[in-house]
């Protein structure tokens, strides 16, 4: 028997708490959970990440709205913590004083209780001071998404219930989940961990995957790290960046603006002089230039090395390129073993592994004077020149080669 309240038969009622108003099927929903995940995505991407962070990317006012709003609604995360956390991160990277450093807190702490990590570092009042520079004070900033957080959350769950039923509560899960899973535990703990990296930065991080799709192009966190101020994070012709995608879709709306997207350096052929152009070039290409002393001095002289060695020494090169390459934090103690070996049984490798790591200073010990750096390039070049390595010679040929536009020099 179905009993009737003021006209409405309470079978209704029970159909709509079921259903929903709209009454959509699981592919309606599964559609809209992506839809609305992916725009969380891109609000923490392009908004908190690449403008208002690091300053690489300018947006319209109407979107810096749209997106502080939906980041209220589906994650009551507040900009001013986030992007403290996040400059904190960078500037303490893979110390104890990182906010969530899978070297130092343990991956699966940072893979699963990534939430937890950021939740702890937000209540720590020197950090928000320190590194909040920049973040919206506006009214409703002040009035409405610093002090109600959880307010908006609770309104995307009132939505959820009224659209879909019952099941918006899967749905509000899912939204809930989507961000503390993906960034806080999958980009800050995996994307310091496990993954391929392009260029030998000063800290850990690794690029996830070269299809950045899911989390809208963070998975390139290597390249990002290397490249903290450029818009774009994809570097290698093979990836993609689902964020720079929208960013050029948004520029030709006239909402964003891309401030920074690669290092000033250029290459100019036929130059080969070892100027201050050249060196200001290089010390602001620098992680490149390591990467491309990798690929060009180390893998072919490994190899040529791996054929003329002896049969039992031959497995000492396998994959060492990137022992060689690496920054001593990450390698652990059979990796050092492995290096002493190399570098005893062949003269050259140990030449070439001194030479990179001299060379690495432009990376981990910048000098700013001019005339120093200068000087401390014109003598590695000239002590590569010395040693009658091919590969080295032709790297230094290379390294001359470098400039910085014209525009940019007076």
């Amino acid at each position: 028997m179905t009993v009737a309240v003021e006209g409405v038969l309470l079978s209704d009622y029970y159909y709509w708490l079921m259903h929903g108003l709209i009454e959509s099927n699981w592919l309606g929903m599964v559609i809209y959970t992506g839809v609305a995940t992916h725009i969380t995505v891109l609000s923490v991407t392009l908004y908190l990440h690449r403008h208002m962070a690091h300053r690489s990317l300018q947006l319209s006012t109407a979107l810096q709205h749209f997106f502080r709003f939906w980041l209220w609604l589906t994650t009551g995360m507040i900009t001013k913590e986030w992007i403290s956390i996040h400059r904190k991160h960078h500037a303490k990277c893979e110390t104890k004083d990182d906010p969530h450093s899978p070297w130092i807190n343990g991956l699966s702490n940072i893979l699963f209780l990534g939430a937890e990590a950021y939740r702890s570092e937000a209540g720590r009042d020197a950090t928000i001071s320190q590194y909040s520079s920049g973040a919206p004070e506006d009214w409703i900033e002040r009035r409405i998404y610093s002090c109600y957080p959880a307010l908006g959350v609770v309104l995307l769950l009132v939505i959820d219930l009224v659209f879909f039923g019952i099941l918006g509560l899967t749905v509000w899960a899912v939204q809930m989940l989507w961000i503390p899973f993906w960034a806080a535990g999958v980009v800050n703990g995996i994307g310091h961990y496990w993954g391929y990296r392009n260029f030998e930065c000063s800290d850990a991080a690794t690029n996830i995957f070269p299809l950045g799709f899911l989390i809208g192009g963070e998975e390139l966190h290597n390249n990002h790290h290397t490249y903290p101020n450029s818009a774009k994070f994809s570097r290698k012709p093979w990836e993609f960046d689902l964020g720079w995608f929208w960013i050029r879709l948004f520029e030709l709306l006239g909402l964003a603006k891309a401030l920074s997207i690669s290092p000033i350096a250029h290459q100019v052929p036929g130059k080969c002089v070892m100027d201050k152009e050249a060196a200001w070039a290089i010390v602001n290409d620098r992680f490149r230039v390591m990467a491309r002393y990798g690929k060009h001095v180390v893998l072919p002289l490994l190899k040529e090395e791996r054929r003329a060695a002896d049969r039992k020494k031959r497995w000492l090169f396998v994959r060492a390129k990137k022992i060689l390459c690496s920054d001593d934090f990450l390698l652990d103690l059979r990796s050092r073993e492995r290096i002493r070996e190399l570098v005893n049984v062949s003269a050259k490798i140990k030449t070439i592994y001194e030479l990179r790591l001299s060379l690495q200073r432009i990376s981990t010990n910048r000098i700013d004077d001019v005339d120093q750096l200068l000087e401390f390039l014109s003598r590695w070049c000239a002590e590569a020149e010395e040693t009658g390595i091919e590969v080295l010679e032709k790297f230094v040929e290379e390294l001359r080669t470098y400039s910085i536009p014209t525009r940019l020099n007076g």
